[in-house]
Order: C-alpha cells, then sequence, then structure tokens
C-alpha cells in the first residue's frame, strides 16, 4: 500500500506523462488529449479513494486508465442475459467436507491454461467457455490440457436459449452464454484448437476444421448455488464456469475483492480455485480464485481474488460447467 501511496502522490500531469510514455500512447489532436488526461485525472482520484476506503483490495493504473468507466464497460463488458429454465438439472455437493484450500493450478497435470486477453470484444462468455472445457477435456484424456479457440466460437456458434419468452443468443463479440457455446460444441461434435484457429478479438467468417479439433464434449450443466456446493463440485468437477458483475474490477491489482458488488451480470470467468487470506489488519477472508481474459498485465497475473460466501459480485448465481 506504501508503494501505491507514493507512486499515485505525484504530480497528476507527471503520471499521465510517464503513462503515455510506458504504453506508447499517442494522440492525433491536442482536444483528444486533454479529453483523455481528464478521465485519467479522474481516474486517479478514483484509485486514491478505493484504495483509501477498502485497504484490504489494492487498485492502481493499469492499461485500462485513460478509459471512463462508461468507456470500459462498453469494450470489455457485456450484459448478460442469464437465462436459466426452472427445475434444470445442477450437480450439487454431497455435504462431505473439503480441504481449506485449493487450486486447479497446482495439478500435477496442468488442466488450466495460461492467462488469455479478449481484447476490446465482448466474447468472454468464449473465454470461460473454453476454460471449463480445457479443464475438463485435460482430466478426462489425463493428457496436458490443450488450449481451445474462443474464435472458433465467436465466429461459428449461434446457438440461442429460450425459456418463457426470454431469449439469448451467443453473437460473437457482441455477447452470448456458456450454455448455448456448450450446445454449439456438442452439435458441432468438438471445439478447434488456438493452434489452429487463433484468436483475432473480432467478428469473422467461420473457419471451423473439424480435422483439427482440440476436444469434445456430451453434455453441460448448472451447479448449485450453494457456495458449499460449488466448492465441493469445483474439487470434484474441475474449473467452473461463473458470471459476475464487474464493472469494478477495472483497476483491481491484488488483495480480495471485497467492495459492494451488485448481481447485474455483465462478465463470464472461470473459477479455478478458494483459499483464505490474512490480511495486514491480522484479518481472515475467504476468497474465489478466478481467471479473467483482460490479459497477464491486469489484476494479479491476470487473476483476481473474490470476497467468498456472500455471493459476492453474483458469482454463485449463474454456474456452469460442460461434461466429457
Amino acid at each position: 500500500m506504501d508503494f501505491l501511496v507514493n507512486v499515485l502522490s505525484k504530480p497528476t500531469h507527471t503520471l499521465f506523462e510517464e503513462y503515455i510514455n510506458d504504453y506508447g500512447v499517442t494522440f492525433f489532436t491536442e482536444e483528444f488529449r486533454q479529453k483523455k488526461f481528464e478521465t485519467f485525472s479522474a481516474n486517479v482520484e478514483l484509485i486514491k479513494s478505493l484504495n483509501e476506503k477498502y485497504p484490504r483490495t489494492q487498485f492502481n493504473l493499469n492499461k485500462f486508465a485513460l478509459l471512463t468507466q462508461e468507456e470500459f464497460k462498453a469494450k470489455y463488458l457485456s450484459p448478460l442475459n442469464p437465462i436459466r429454465p426452472a427445475n434444470a438439472p445442477e450437480l450439487r455437493g454431497s455435504g462431505k467436507a473439503v480441504p481449506d484450500s485449493f487450486d486447479w493450478r497446482d495439478n500435477k497435470i496442468p488442466v488450466v491454461t495460461p492467462v488469455k486477453d479478449q481484447g476490446a470484444c465482448g466474447s468472454c462468455w468464449a473465454f470461460s467457455t473454453t476454460g471449463n472445457i480445457e479443464g475438463q477435456w485435460a482430466l478426462s484424456t489425463k493428457q496436458t490440457v490443450v488450449s481451445l479457440s474462443e474464435q472458433n466460437l465467436v465466429d461459428c456458434d449461434h446457438h440461442c436459449m429460450t425459456y418463457e419468452n426470454e431469449k439469448s443468443c451467443d453473437s460473437g463479440c457482441d455477447g452470448g452464454l456458456p450454455p448455448n457455446a456448450y450446445a454449439y460444441v456438442i452439435d458441432n461434435k468438438g471445439i478447434d484448437t488456438e493452434a489452429s484457429y487463433s484468436y483475432e478479438g473480432y467478428d469473422q467468417s467461420c473457419k471451423f476444421k473439424a480435422a483439427t479439433v482440440g476436444a469434445k464434449i456430451s453434455n453441460w450443466t448448472f451447479v448449485s448455488k450453494d457456495e458449499g456446493d460449488m466448492a465441493e463440485v469445483l474439487i470434484s468437477q474441475g474449473p467452473l464456469s461463473v458470471a459476475v458483475e464487474a464493472d469494478m474490477w477495472q483497476f483491481y491489482i491484488g488483495g480480495v475483492f471485497y467492495l459492494p458488488c451488485g448481481t447485474s451480470l455483465d462478465h463470464a470467468v472461470l473459477l479455478v480455485g478458494y483459499g483464505t487470506e490474512t490480511d495486514v489488519f491480522f484479518q481472515t477472508m475467504p476468497f474465489w480464485t478466478v481467471k479473467n481474459s483482460w490479459g497477464d498485465d491486469w489484476g494479479t497475473s491476470g487473476y483476481i481474488f473474490v470476497e467468498r460466501g456472500n455471493g459476492k459480485c453474483g458469482i454463485n448465481t449463474y454456474v456452469t460447467s460442460s461434461l466429457v
């Protein structure tokens, strides 16, 4: 925290010049430069305020520092329409004891791929889906995890879910839902590998190749909203797809995220573990370990630790998994 205070105590003009130099930012007009300086200045004050008000979570300038909160939401979040039919099948725990902490990144046979970057495309649903299937396939085959193609889903998947006059369709960079993506992979008899169908970050025509399928699934399911059940299913099943409200994640860099947070789901991510942190105030806080898709230069090497046990950011409201 002292480091953050020292950095952010510099004059804002100095911080701005250092920032645009470090990130190689250029401005075509002085008017636009001034506009972005004003946004940057507002974000510096916001970050200072958050660090002061919520000292157990750390925030700092990052690659999103020139974006207003509205611009950030428009580029990196996409409001989800989390259709969940009544009485839909779901995995539940058995109530047995689970370890105090668990992390699929520590598995002897890797089941979690390196952090990826969706860019300014509302394709989080595709990354959450591939993360889940990557883990399922690796656990099923007992082979090292294969990175799967998000672009395959962005370009080719247009599946829809309908329930009681509600309809939600996968629409590339305009958003989607993991359950729709699971249905596509099942009907398509597989999903391509990242190596054969690389990510571009914008909508294109479908180029799926059956010859380079990297994984197949046979079904999918919801997971219980009970966070104790979630922990048990996470351990038995593998990394889980979850949806969250992430509009306050813009400048997160570390610690357990415990800020007030709603349940207007606008981002899909991957649950890979859980644990308990003892902070500098000697207070303990249980957390979920969440893999994001904003690159490894965001958060804690691309991850965020979200308070566990109270449905923080709606993390327990739309949990799913594919089945191999």
